[in-house]
């Protein structure tokens, strides 16, 4: 007997928004929605350093997956994939002539299985979290509040 394994995948189409900025939630949208903390995971294996004769752009982004929420996801297998393309990126980085439309097109393919941008992320239903706005007080009303509790107000 056959079996089959289902696998749902990310949608094509204009990416979705975040969840907080959706207004209607009461449709099925689908695969659950996945939160995860930005910033680097906790329990990264070892991983191989970058290459030292890569280009600079190559070596910055393979080394940002790193500090990405969505490491936490990666395998080992997803880690050899970002090495390819940092390897794609910097050999096309390196060559004297413009990179044509097939190269750039399948670099952003590689990039994309590997979501490396928040509309990937979006598509695959996986949402870092955002780390609060730290809320600036104006100067002038700290320097208020300060001379208010100074004299006993």
């Amino acid at each position: 007997m056959r079996q089959t394994l289902e696998v749902a995948v990310g949608t094509r189409g204009p990416v979705p928004k975040r969840s907080e900025e959706r207004r209607r939630r009461n449709a099925d949208d689908g695969p659950a929605l996945v939160q995860a903390k930005s910033g680097a995971p906790d329990d990264l294996p070892p991983l191989p350093e970058p290459d030292p004769l890569w280009h600079p752009i190559a070596t910055d982004w393979y080394l940002s997956l790193r500090e990405s929420g969505q490491a936490a996801f990666y395998q080992p297998s997803d880690w050899a994939m970002a090495r390819y393309a940092a390897e794609l990126m910097s050999r096309g980085l390196l060559e004297d002539r413009p990179p044509n439309g097939q190269y750039v097109a399948a670099l952003n393919s590689v990039m994309a299985s590997l979501l490396t941008t928040e509309g990937d992320r979006r598509r695959a239903r996986i949402e870092l979290e955002r780390k609060p706005a730290v809320k600036a007080v104006p100067a002038s009303v700290t320097a208020i509040a300060d001379y208010r509790s100074s004299i006993g107000g």
